[in-house]
């Protein structure tokens, strides 16, 4: 599983995620044992690292002076906490990569901003106003995530007079359960789809959830986590691009 997340969104069409997939099995630490066992040590009492065959210190023994000093640098160079997050109250280590809590903190507000060409680029908080900007401008895009428009106009040269972000339209990130199904807003991002899906499977009987199940593993392969993280089941829907992961389910 940790093999699969890590490669997720990385693979190649054409070759074939199996193949990938095994290959990189190959390099994983599977067995302890094998790293640990005295019949591995060399003729001068060096460990003899099974992967390259030579002498390397893969192979500490437990409560070794190395494993010792291993042990206490980390403690010390890694475990200990660096900063504190005014928003949650949590602390976290010098190693760890966190939204910014500044961001976290700011309100959000209407924004207009102009680009390159006279690109207009519209941060609207109500759906109202996104309704008025669509009358201003019929042909402006809708983005969400950016995963496929910015690819659009980054590689493709495609232009547009407007650029409506939606993300933070309450009734378009709605994520719902009832008796009758699931109700998915347009803005809603793969991640936050994910995880509702997977508690909806176990919560309900198989036989119910086939779809949700054939989502989750899809969505698993879809890109990579950050992809995920941005890009949005309603964009992916409209778009409509040939190679879109989700729209033949």
């Amino acid at each position: 599983e940790q093999i699969e997340e890590s490669l997720a969104g990385n693979l190649c069409r054409c070759t074939g995620y199996r193949p990938i997939v095994d290959a990189f099995r190959v390099f994983a630490r599977t067995d302890d044992s094998l790293y640990v066992n005295g019949a591995l040590e060399g003729h001068s009492g060096q460990f003899i690292c099974p992967s390259t065959g030579k002498p390397c210190s893969c192979g500490l023994k437990p409560g070794s002076e190395d494993e010792k000093l291993k042990t206490n640098r980390c403690s010390v160079d890694y475990c200990s906490p660096v900063s504190y997050s005014d928003t949650d109250g949590t602390t976290y280590t010098n190693k760890e990569l966190i939204f910014p809590p500044e961001l976290l903190l700011r309100k959000l507000t209407y924004l207009c901003l102009t680009g390159l060409n006279g690109l207009k680029w519209y941060r609207p908080l109500k759906l109202q106003h996104v309704i008025d900007l669509k009358a201003r401008y019929p042909h402006a895009k809708l983005v969400v995530g950016n995963t496929e428009v910015g690819i659009e106009m980054r590689l493709k040269r495609m232009e547009y007079q407007a650029l409506i972000y939606i993300a933070h339209i309450p009734e378009l990130n709605q994520l719902s359960v009832n008796e009758e199904g699931m109700e998915i807003g347009a803005a809603v991002k793969l991640s936050e789809l994910m995880k509702v899906l997977q508690t909806v499977s176990d919560e309900h009987a198989p036989y119910k959830t086939s779809s949700c199940r054939a989502l989750i593993e899809q969505i698993k392969w879809f890109a990579g986590t950050q992809i995920r993280n941005a890009a949005s089941i309603g964009g992916n829907i409209c778009t409509a691009s040939p190679i879109s992961d989700l729209n033949p389910l």
